[in-house]
């Protein structure tokens, strides 16, 4: 069988899983004439989707049991609707902060088909799924103390990790929006956020509809720190026009259909 792009591939082999019970790498390898790495790539990414679970030299159909707790927490339309439109900002070659976070995290598999990626995380689940990508990032992590909380690196080490490069871009999340002041967390170790705004360009936060006027105590990133906020679909034109006042680019995401 000739080659077939990344989706289509993995659509086909999730119909196999379905008819047959369970799939091997080799034989993947062999009907789509490509490497077991990426068939194990590919299988990776289906185990984090909910959609099959691996084991050794394959994969097999996800219990049903599990199939109903992942259930719960799949990404929503609105995250996936902002993820496709934060990845659209990313160009070939960019070099890219993605923050931890779930909002952050739904960008990753949209940038399968972009070319000469450098992507630094603080997030180790994030930094699995760079590396599971089949345009294969370059990808670098901050180190630094992990924070049980935010799931994620935190402190001096990754600030001066930070410091030592210069990026494009910054795609950060919030745990509310302030209309008044900017983008508000309830985590108090902000100093990593702050750093990660000075080293990138552009600052990007992606952010649910629902969170914006959310006031939380922690001030994360100051509006004159913002140059964009891409959100869903949901925003109402007044708080558009409140949160543009602070000379930040908004943008509301189409609904995915």
């Amino acid at each position: 069988m000739s080659k077939r792009n990344t989706q289509q591939r993995r659509h086909i082999i999730l119909n196999h899983l379905a008819e047959q019970g369970e799939v091997t790498v080799d034989q993947l390898a062999l009907q789509f004439d490509t490497s077991e790495v990426t068939i194990r790539k590919d299988l990776a990414a289906l185990e984090n989707s909910g959609l099959l679970l691996r084991r050794y030299g394959g994969a097999v159909p996800l219990p049903q049991e599990i199939i109903q707790a992942e259930n719960n927490e799949k990404v929503s339309n609105r995250k996936l609707s902002i993820a496709r439109e934060a990845a659209r900002h990313v160009k070939d070659h960019n070099r890219i902060i993605i923050d931890s976070g779930r909002t952050t995290a739904a960008i990753v598999p949209e940038l399968n088909q972009k070319r000469g990626l450098v992507v630094m995380t603080n997030s180790l689940s994030i930094a699995n799924q760079v590396h599971e990508l089949e345009n294969e990032p370059t990808l670098l992590m901050t180190g630094g103390t992990w924070d049980a909380r935010s799931e994620s690196f935190q402190g001096q080490v990754a600030e001066l990790v930070l410091r030592s490069y210069d990026f494009d871009q910054l795609f950060i999340g919030a745990d509310g929006i302030d209309l008044e002041r900017g983008t508000t967390t309830f985590n108090e170790l902000i100093g990593l956020s702050q750093v990660m705004a000075d080293v990138a360009r552009e600052v990007i936060v992606v952010v649910e509809s629902e969170k914006i006027g959310r006031k939380i105590p922690n001030l994360e990133l100051p509006w004159s720190a913002v140059d964009t906020l891409i959100t869903d679909s949901e925003l109402s034109i007044e708080l558009q026009q409140l949160i543009g006042a602070h000379q930040v680019k908004v943008i509301c995401a189409q609904p995915i259909k």
